[in-house]
Order: C-alpha cells, then structure tokens, then sequence
C-alpha cells in the first residue's frame, strides 16, 4: 500500500511480514524500529487483558465475568416465592392444556424462575458446546494465515495469538450472553436447548419488561410464555435426535470456516490506523468491534441454512401446538401469538448483538411458513401425522417444502392409527438404524 515505509532490512526479521498479524505485531513492537520483532515483554503488557491462563479456545472465567458485569448494570432481583410459585402452577396448567394438542408427554420434571444472572449460569454448559467448535475453528484458521516459514520461526509466538484471538472471542462471546440473558423470556426462547433436561424456567425481571409493554394481562403472558416453554421441552424430551441435529449445525458451521488472509490483513490496517496500541479500551473496543469478523465460506451458509430451517421447524410447532390449546381458552392467545412470531422472525436486538459478535444467528425467519405446513398437515392427517414427522431426521419438511407449505405430504394418505407400543416400537427401529441420519 501507497502508505507503508519503505522496507528495511529488519522486515526480514519480521515473522509476520505480509500476513495478517504484521499490523498488531509491528505497532507494539519494541525499539528495534518498523518491521522488527516485537518485544515480549511489552507485548504482554500492552495485551494482559487478552492473554489471562485458561484451557481451550475461550477464556470462560473471563466471558461469564462480562456477562454477569452486563446484567448487573440493572436491578436482577432474585425471584420471589411467589414468583416461583406462579411459574409452577403456569407450568402445571400448561402441560394439562397440552396434553390435548400433542401426543408426546410433558417434558418439564422440575419448573423455575430465574434471574438474569441464573440464566447465565444454567445455559453456560450448552452455550461451551456450541461456541467452543467456533472459537476453536476461529483460532485455529486465524494462526494459520501465517505462511509456513513464519509459522516456522515463530512458533512461541503463535501461542500468543491463540491466547489473543482467545480473549478477543471470549470477550465478544460474554458481551452477546450478557445481551441475551437481559431479553430471553424463557431457557428455550431461541429455540434451543440450552438447560439440563427436564428443566423448565422463565426468567421472571424479563418477562415483567416484556409484559408491561403489552395490552395484555400479565398473567396471560405468563401462561403463555409458560405454554411455549413446555411445548418446547415436549419436543426435546421425546424427538431424542434432535439436540444432536441442532448443535451438529452449530460443529458444521465452524468445521466451514475460511481465511481470507488478505481481507483480513486489509481490515486490520485499516482499522489500526491511528490507535493507540497502549490504550487498553480502545484496543479492546476495535475487537470487540468485529475487527477479526470472517467471511461466511458456502460450507457455513449450508449449515446456516441447515440450522435456520431447523429453528423454524421447531418454533412452527410449538407455535401450532399451543395455538391448538389457547384457541377455547385464552381470548388474548391470538394477539400474544402474532406478537411472538414477529418477535422470533426478526430477531431481538440481543440476538442481533449474539449474531454479529459470534457470526451465528438463531432466528426462524420462516416460523410462519413453518406454522402453516404444521398446521395443514394435522388439519388433513391429524396431530399423530404431525407428530410422526419428528420421528427420524429424513422425515423433516425442506427447504422447498417451506416454499409450499400446504403441499407438504398432500399425497400422502392418512396412517393408519398406531399405538403407543407401536409408535414407540416404530420410533426404536428408525433410531437403531445404522445409517448416519445426517449423511
């Protein structure tokens, strides 16, 4: 570039000459001058707030510490008695309005209130599931934007930027929880399992918020939230494949991940004009700012997309399920319905915040499409149609079905009533198969 000093002999001394680490490396470097190695010990000064000890890709301690930092910022009172004791009688009376609109039982054994700060703590296990594929991949393709003979001379130097690139993501990933755990309703509210089997919680300071903006009671909301929360632990608890199926979305989406060494070197020297490498917070802000963000490889939107339908499918069921069941019962149940869809569809700003941090997003965009192709298949087969569908991975709707909802199955004659031994029994066989349902 038309900018850049002249070289020296001293670039040659330079590992990351040429990549995308030569603009990080060569502005703290020591006195040797441009392109000279840089001093470690004032590059462990400059960067101590990204280099903290920790196993594996992301620094954990270091994420959670900046989650519950973020919802402290606000009052995060923990839930009353009576709040929990409404939370479960909601949840007793959802599962008695569900156990008429779907076959599968109730999946909720131990029901809770949260606070924010619970919530972090209850979903922490899940969410090392599903960012720590990423970060790894992420650290991992970043380092490897060295050339081969960079790599070579600087080998301590390349654990270094794991720690760094490390920090980096494990602040970007405290900052999206943080974001998330001040609007979730519910542990399942963005589709995904992410407490222990069995527990179903509301996180009660959100769901206040949440309901004091709508013209509705605040114990319809309540049920309502309720009534979504245990059809989603329906599903979980007895389609025993589809955890897996989520988060292998999740493990293909960063098995995809590309470098592209020259965007990336370009990006960094553009953003590292003018700031000061001294200045913790403003190095701190540039990368937590998405100054390492990558480009999405086809491999990612495959699985993107992959993972997209997934969500959509699930939040058209539980959409449709507790439609079935508010229908006679909630007069209110329509206007909170569409308000949730629209919700889910566009995604709330914390998990627009999640999305452009960690580069994954967990919005149904065709909830809707979802819904309808639900809702026409029970209305021409019944619930134990729709149901049936969950029974093994190749049964579920395309993409291409979701452009023509109504279609889905229409050739398909209704089945034959089953048992329950026989549906299970059946439910056995498909899981027992030896064949890789994501083949």
């Amino acid at each position: 570039m038309n900018d850049k000093p002249d070289e020296t002999p001293d670039d040659a001394q330079n590992p990351f000459k040429g990549t995308p680490f030569e603009q990080i490396f060569g502005a703290v470097g020591g006195a040797g001058g441009a392109g000279a190695m840089p001093d470690l010990n004032q590059l462990f000064g400059q960067l101590q707030f990204l280099m903290q000890p920790h196993d594996g890709p992301v620094n954990w301690d270091f994420a959670l510490d900046l989650a519950r930092k973020a919802v402290a910022q606000e009052p995060d009172p923990t839930p009353s008695q009576r709040q929990k004791d409404a939370v479960a009688d909601a949840m007793r009376l959802a599962d008695h309005w569900l156990d008429e609109t779907t076959a599968f039982p109730s999946g909720v054994s131990s029901p809770a209130a949260w606070s924010r700060a619970e919530w972090i703590v209850g979903t922490t296990d899940v969410w090392k599931i599903l960012v720590e594929p990423i970060a790894e991949s992420s650290t991992q393709a970043l380092s490897g934007a060295l050339p081969e003979e960079a790599r070579e001379m600087s080998g301590p130097l390349l654990g270094i930027i794991g720690k760094a690139v490390g920090g980096m993501l494990a602040g970007q990933i405290g900052s999206g929880l943080g974001a998330l755990a001040s609007e979730v309703l519910s542990v399942s509210d963005i589709g995904l399992p992410l407490a222990a089997p069995g527990r179903g919680a509301i996180i009660t300071a959100n769901l206040d918020a949440f309901a004091a903006d709508l013209d509705v009671s605040a114990d319809d909301v309540l049920l309502y939230v309720a009534l979504r929360e245990a059809a989603h632990q329906r599903l979980f608890a007895h389609v025993p494949w589809l955890r897996d199926y989520l988060i292998g979305a999740v493990t293909d989406y960063a098995r995809g991940i590309e470098i592209n060494a020259e965007g990336i070197r370009s990006r960094i020297e553009e953003q590292m004009r003018g700031i000061d490498p001294s200045n913790l917070e403003a190095m701190q802000e540039l990368m937590e700012g998405g100054m390492f963000e990558l480009e999405r490889s086809p491999a990612q939107e495959a699985a993107l997309q992959r993972l997209e339908v997934a969500l959509a499918l699930v939040e058209g069921w539980v959409d449709d399920v507790v439609g079935q069941a508010t229908v006679e019962r909630m007069p209110t149940a329509a206007k909170l319905q569409e308000t949730f869809r629209r919700r889910r569809a566009a995604g709330g700003p914390a998990e627009q915040t999640f999305a452009t941090l960690v580069g994954l997003e967990l919005r149904p965009r065709r909830l809707r499409d979802a819904s309808t192709l639900w809702g026409s298949l029970r209305t021409r087969q019944g619930t134990e149609a729709r149901d049936g569908v969950w029974m093994h991975p190749d049964l579920l709707p395309t993409p291409d079905d979701l452009d023509d909802p109504l279609g889905f199955r229409e050739d398909a004659s209704a089945p034959a009533e089953l048992t329950e031994e026989d549906f299970d029994a059946e439910l056995k066989k498909l899981l027992e198969s030896p064949e890789d349902p994501e083949a």
